[in-house]
């Protein structure tokens, strides 16, 4: 199977100039064995091509063919997904189809001949014994059982492909719904913090005049406010991990700083945990004035640098 490469996970349906909106997850797959599903499918297929079905029903099996064709392609794209699975079990279901439809047509030829020769006999009947005839008659009885059943394989097989296709309808929709949530959680953040995508996972940055009193680590009653709405989106997103950084501008003494900072982070994350966000998912660290992002000689610059970052691993990463 070919690499399927590194793949984005994306928050659908939202916009941002020069951020990205959704969560971005990078994943790489190596060589993969065929799920059970569709090694299944081609057996089904090899054993249907190689009966009757090749000589009796060659448009079921040119169907199945192409149904197989289509699970292999979509496991050589996609690896073990459920469309993958999806696309094993029609395929397996097609070339059993194939052979139910052999299997008629063969009953159907079988009984035709059965009934020319008993008329036959009927002409002959001065020659055939009554134990004969009773033979014939077991002969007969048994290729109608073998139309019906059949033809009840038949039946069986269409329905569990509408049962497949209920499915998949059903998943698409729940996925969609999923991505609409989504896409809603990250809007909410974007009012009210900045988001972007950096190689560690989704940052989220708060300002911390928005969060704390100069020089203090108690949260100001409108920063519970927003970090309830923060830890809300999240959960409806979904996430992996947090780490929850503290940062301050330059000024004051190092280990003041690194103090300062780390606190204000803990502060974060112990308002986040008690909104319902599992404590062992977050992580509290102080960077201090390790990680400035503007200049500290500015009014400006210090502000910017003021701030908590959530660092936010997705999903699937």
């Amino acid at each position: 199977m070919k690499p399927r490469g590194m793949q984005q996970t994306r928050f659908a349906g939202v916009g941002l100039t020069g951020l990205s909106l959704g969560l971005s997850t990078l994943l790489a797959c190596g060589a993969t064995l065929p799920p059970p599903e569709l090694v299944e499918a081609r057996t089904a297929y090899d054993r249907a091509s190689k009966g009757m079905a090749a000589q009796l029903a060659p448009a079921q099996l040119d169907t199945a063919k192409q149904a197989l064709s289509a699970a292999e392609a979509r496991f050589e794209d996609d690896g073990i997904e459920p469309e993958t699975l999806d696309a094993a079990y029609i395929a397996q279901r097609k070339a059993q189809m194939a052979e139910a439809e052999a299997g008629r047509i063969a009953a159907d030829r079988d009984r035709e001949q059965a009934d020319k020769q008993f008329k036959d006999s009927q002409l002959e009947g001065l020659d055939k014994t009554q134990a004969q005839l009773e033979k014939e008659r077991r002969a007969t009885e048994a290729t109608k059982a073998e139309v019906l059943r059949a033809k009840d394989e038949t039946a069986r097989a269409k329905d569990d492909v509408n049962k497949t296709k209920a499915e998949l309808d059903a998943e698409k929709k729940a996925r969609a719904e999923a991505e609409k949530r989504a896409a809603a959680a990250m809007a909410t953040i974007q009012e009210i913090a900045k988001v972007k995508e950096e190689a560690r996972g989704m940052v989220i940055t708060l300002s911390g005049s928005v969060l704390f009193a100069a020089g203090k680590y108690e949260l100001l009653p409108i920063a519970k406010d927003k970090l309830n709405e923060v830890a809300k989106a999240l959960k409806d997103q979904g996430y992996k991990s947090i780490v929850v950084e503290g940062h301050t501008d330059g000024r004051g003494k190092a280990s003041d700083n690194d103090t300062l900072s780390l606190k204000r982070a803990e502060s974060v994350r112990t308002h986040l945990v008690s909104q319902g966000m599992p404590s062992d998912k977050i992580r509290a660290t102080g960077i201090g004035a390790s990680r400035p992002v503007a200049d500290n000689n500015t009014a400006d610059g210090r502000a910017n640098n003021r701030r908590v970052e959530l660092i936010v691993e997705p999903l699937g990463k």
